[in-house]
Formats: C-alpha cells, sequence, structure tokens
C-alpha cells in the first residue's frame, strides 16, 4: 500500500493538471477562439465555462480571447482638402465590435493593434472622400450627420472583410488649418471694414441730406421773416404816411411848424455841433416871423447875422 501512495498522488495530480488544461472560462465581455494546430475548431461568444482537449503544450489546443465590447478608435489630426481646395483639420473615431470571430482572427491574427491600424488607412481615405465632395461650409453645418454617415457606410465593407462590425462614426472636431485660419480672419476683417466704409458712407449721406434740408429750411425761414418784416414795415410806413397826411388836412400851418421843429431837435441834437448858415435861410424862416408857427406863440429872439452855434 505504502509503494502505491507516490503513483496515486502522481496520477491525481496528472488527473488535476489535465482538468485544469481542458476547462476554460468566457466572461461577458470576452469570446473564445478554440484553435487545434493553429486551426479554428470552435467559437465560443456566450459566457460560461467550455471544455478543451488538454494538450495546449504540445500547441494542440489552444484558447485565444478576444473583445466582445463596443471598442473605440480615434483618429486625430487628419488634414482632408474640402472641394474649394482648403484644407481641414479633423479629428474623428471609429465604434466597433468584432462580429466574426473566425474572421477577424484570419485577417489579422486577433490583434486588434493590427486592426486598428488597417482602420486608421481606410477612415483616413472615407474622410479625405467625403470632405472632398463638399464645400467649405458644410462640416461646419446640418450636412456635417450626413457626412458621418457616409463614412460609416463607406467604412463597413472594409471592415467585414477584418471580421469587425461598425457600429457609429463620429467627427469629434473639425477646425480649419493655420493658414486657412489666418486666410480667414483677413477675409473676414476685409469685409467688415468694408461694411464700415459702407455704413460710414451711408451716414455721410444722410448727413449731408439734414444739413441740406435744414440749410433750405433756414434760408426759406428768413426769407418769410424778412417778406412778413418787409409788409409789416410797408403797412407801418403807409400808416405814418396816412397820418401825417391826415393831420397835414386839419392844419397845414401847424403840421409844416412841427416838422420844422423836428427838424431842429435832430439837426442840433449832440454835442459838438457847428453849423454855419445865413440868417435869411429858409431853415429858420420860423425863427424870422413867428405867426408861422401857426400856434400864436412868441417865436426865439432873431438870430445874429452869421451864426456858429451848438
Amino acid at each position: 500500500m505504502a509503494n502505491r501512495f507516490p503513483a496515486i498522488v502522481v496520477a491525481g495530480v496528472v488527473i488535476l493538471f489535465l482538468a485544469y488544461s481542458s476547462i476554460f472560462v468566457v466572461n461577458a465581455r470576452q469570446q473564445a477562439i478554440v484553435l487545434r494546430f493553429g486551426e479554428i475548431v470552435d467559437v465560443k461568444s456566450d459566457p460560461g465555462i467550455y471544455f478543451k482537449m488538454p494538450f495546449s503544450f504540445f500547441d494542440a489546443d489552444n484558447v485565444q480571447m478576444i473583445e466582445n465590447r463596443v471598442l473605440r478608435f480615434d483618429l486625430d489630426n487628419i488634414r482632408v482638402q474640402v472641394s474649394g481646395g482648403k484644407f481641414y483639420e479633423v479629428d474623428a473615431f471609429i465604434a466597433y465590435r468584432i462580429s466574426n470571430p473566425r474572421v477577424f482572427r484570419s485577417a489579422v491574427s486577433g490583434s486588434i493593434e493590427l486592426a486598428e491600424q488597417r482602420l486608421r488607412t481606410r477612415l483616413d481615405a472615407a474622410l479625405r472622400r467625403v470632405y472632398g465632395l463638399r464645400g467649405f461650409e458644410a462640416a461646419l453645418s446640418e450636412e456635417r450627420a450626413d457626412m458621418m454617415r457616409e463614412v460609416r457606410d463607406q467604412l463597413r465593407p472594409d471592415a467585414t472583410s477584418l471580421g469587425l462590425e461598425i457600429v457609429d462614426v463620429r467627427i469629434r472636431r473639425t477646425d480649419l488649418t493655420q493658414e486657412v485660419s489666418q486666410q480667414t480672419f483677413e477675409r473676414m476683417k476685409a469685409e467688415r471694414l468694408a461694411e464700415a466704409e459702407r455704413l460710414r458712407a451711408r451716414g455721410n449721406e444722410a448727413a449731408q441730406r439734414i444739413r441740406a434740408r435744414a440749410d433750405r429750411e433756414v434760408v426759406e425761414i428768413v426769407a418769410e421773416a424778412q417778406r412778413e418784416s418787409e409788409i409789416l414795415r410797408g403797412e407801418g410806413d403807409a400808416e405814418r404816411s396816412a397820418v401825417f397826411a391826415d393831420a397835414y388836412l386839419r392844419d397845414p400851418q401847424f403840421f409844416d411848424f412841427y416838422r420844422s421843429m423836428s427838424a431842429y431837435g435832430t439837426a442840433l441834437n449832440g454835442d459838438g455841433t457847428t453849423m454855419v448858415l445865413s440868417p435869411e435861410s429858409e431853415f429858420f424862416r420860423f425863427f424870422r416871423d413867428p405867426s408861422q408857427s401857426g400856434g400864436g406863440q412868441a417865436a426865439p429872439a432873431r438870430p445874429a447875422p452869421a451864426t456858429a452855434g451848438q
């Protein structure tokens, strides 16, 4: 019995090893490809415990675990040219999953890195084609959603050949390149300056119209005021003449006397007034003959023959 114990221990170890080598577990995030001598014999996509031949050390049955989740692949700073000749810098990403493990194993040996390298080339080409068919503003408009669908549809046949399913394609960023940004800034600056000049010209034109209208109104108002003043002055002169005429008709002698007195007051008014007149001058007739005053009052004394007075 003692001689059998080591053999039993060895047999148990071998059985445990074979059992351990025959069992593999697939979780919900994985898929399993069972290989026998490098050939695919089975694919396990559902989670659970599975069995295989316990000869992996002879490269008989091996299990390769691959992702069963939706994976994301980012591609940054892609330089694309639009139909007008200008350039964008685009960041995009792909959401994909391994839909056919057999094809995935055959195409890229089950390597995600190798699959993403091929996706990079195809995504770059698809973005260039889609952007190249559109103008400068399309990627910044509502047309952007259609562009993402077009890129996704163009990628799907190539992805299927790799055993992949393209779930979605998204464009994260679309920016102008540095040189295009500068050109755009200069163009926008020129447009704003031109718009400012147009507004300034319109303002100057409006100001000139307002000034011309104001000047015309000033001339019209002044002319109207002058016309009214001339009318009033004429009416005043007419009324004055009528008053004088009425006064003259009532008492011509007194009216003549009043006018002469007014003339004396005007002529002799002020300081430093000097007059050289003959005593027989008509200007002094009321000084010579008081009876011509019309009022019956005595006239001042007769002046000297030659008078110099103030």
